[in-house]
């Protein structure tokens, strides 16, 4: 096994026994992204030089004998979502294709400070737009399990890089089932946490009442690792949460003798493909048999959250998304244009793609005159009946599992025709974003040599009990 592939957590060890150099397992993880780049497209920028510079600083620290932050020498990704000063971030938009950031995220300043090495930064459906990584302005990120296949989106940079060695860990955001999903069809593990868990300066804003910053790794310890690391109140984020931050690492061995597991039977209705259906329901067996207690829970409201969402989202899009103008930053038209609305119109018209332009319309419709109260009140209304189902349940059961997506992988093109179809692989997502919960999805199998995600939901800032859950399934499938 070459360097690449191994966990956070094990390379994390041997660099410091000493048993390997930063230098020599970044230039692994570069020398697999210039293997598998040119099929997996993972990549919007990969910043060589300067993550062999980390690299040596990492290295240096080692050989200090001083006490080293612990993801000290770790290559990590980051979804070009996320300011990064100096370097590039697109948000996979051409409106951003030159955009350099004057700073960092709060979580790419922490990652830092913890001794990472920035690979590079990841694909993504523009803006964050997407389930598949196909509304890309740089071409789709491909899965590494099977490259005619998507990766999921809208962080399948991400999970692309993580599963295919091109890096360790990797941080992406989560609006709708950004990081759950690709985790998903990629076969690997992603978190997210709850809204206000993770600091969101320096997003750039898709939805901002629903994004949230989260991690993607090789299990859930690695996600445990990362999560230490960018957790915590911060106040240049006025959603933030001044909650205690535990340690994620220690909550992870502590067993599942008697934890109540609720499976929502809304989740497992038709519609669902059976071979999701019964992979999933065996892993739940599998707890079950390890002391799990399994409890038929109900949330009756589901069947309004992505209807819901696809309001909310797209409201808060189209206010989001009006900064970019081509006045301030990024994009301006090189076309003649006789007054600055007119500017305005031509540079919108050629840096947004096709699902942004739907996004923004469908937003800007939803809180226009005569229609506000028809259409973003009532979601709002419906997002509140969303969460409340969540707390009821939350009163007999200690956590939730559920499917990740409907359906397996889909082939690249299959969906992207037929915006309907597409925002349907997000119903078992969206929820937990409307009423900002932990969620992580997990590998319990394979149908058909695709991988299958398992979705664990918490309570809010109970993100142990979903790691610790998803770790004790690892280690009883065997999986770790």
């Amino acid at each position: 096994m070459d360097l690449c592939d191994k966990s956070a957590f094990e390379l994390a060890a041997m660099l410091r026994r000493r048993e390997i150099t930063s230098v020599e397992l970044t230039q692994s993880v570069l020398s697999r992204i210039e293997q598998k780049e040119p099929i997996i497209n993972a990549f919007i920028t990969v910043t060589e030089e300067t993550a062999l510079k980390q690299a040596e600083a990492a290295d240096r620290r080692f050989r200090s004998g001083k006490k080293v932050p612990s993801l000290n020498g770790i290559p990590i990704a980051i979804k070009d979502i996320l300011c990064t000063k100096g370097i590039t971030t697109t948000c996979g938009s051409a409106i951003l294709q030159n955009y350099v950031p004057p700073y960092n995220a709060t979580v790419v300043r922490k990652v830092l400070r913890s001794g990472a090495v920035i690979i590079g930064k990841t694909n993504m459906d523009e803006f964050a737009m997407g389930s598949s990584n196909e509304n890309s302005a740089f071409g789709p990120a491909r899965n590494p399990v099977n490259p005619q296949y998507v990766a999921g989106g809208s962080s399948g940079g991400s999970a692309a890089a993580v599963a295919a060695g091109e890096a360790v860990l990797a941080l992406g955001s989560d609006t709708g089932g950004s990081i759950r999903l690709p985790s998903a069809f990629c076969g690997i593990t992603g978190i997210k946490p709850t809204y206000g868990r993770v600091s969101r300066y320096g997003l750039v804003s898709y939805a901002s009442s629903l994004d949230q910053v989260g991690v993607l790794g090789r299990s859930t310890r690695d996600c445990a690792m990362l999560l230490n690391v960018i957790c915590g109140h911060d106040r240049m984020d006025s959603t933030s949460a001044d909650a205690k931050k535990p340690d994620f690492l220690r909550s992870l061995d502590r067993g599942i003798e008697g934890i109540r597991v609720g499976l929502p039977r809304e989740y497992f209705v038709e519609g669902i493909d059976s071979r999701v259906k019964e992979t999933i329901l065996a892993a739940v067996n599998l707890l079950a048999e390890n002391g799990a207690h399994v409890i038929d829970i109900s949330l009756p409201h589901t069947r309004y959250a992505v209807s819901a969402y696809y309001l909310v989202a797209t409201a808060e899009a189209s206010s989001n998304l009006a900064r970019y103008d081509g006045v301030k930053y990024g994009l301006r038209t090189k076309t003649d244009f006789a007054d600055s609305g007119q500017m305005y119109e031509k540079t919108r018209r050629e840096g947004f793609g096709k699902e942004v332009k739907r996004r923004i319309m469908l937003g800007t419709f939803v809180l226009s005159a005569g229609y506000y109260e028809a259409y973003y009140k009532k979601a709002q209304q419906a997002r509140t009946l969303v969460r409340e189902d969540f707390e009821k349940a939350f009163e007999s059961v200690d956590c939730m599992i559920a499917p990740v997506s409907p359906c397996l992988p889909f082939k690249l093109g299959e969906k992207i025709s037929d915006p309907l179809q597409m925002y349907l692989v997000d119903i078992y997502t969206v929820s937990l974003n409307l009423a900002g919960l932990p969620g992580m999805s997990i590998n319990c199998g394979w149908a058909d040599g695709l991988p299958v995600g398992m979705q664990i939901i918490g309570k809010p800032f109970d993100e142990q009990t979903v790691l610790r859950v998803g770790h004790a399934y690892e280690m009883m499938a065997g999986k770790k």
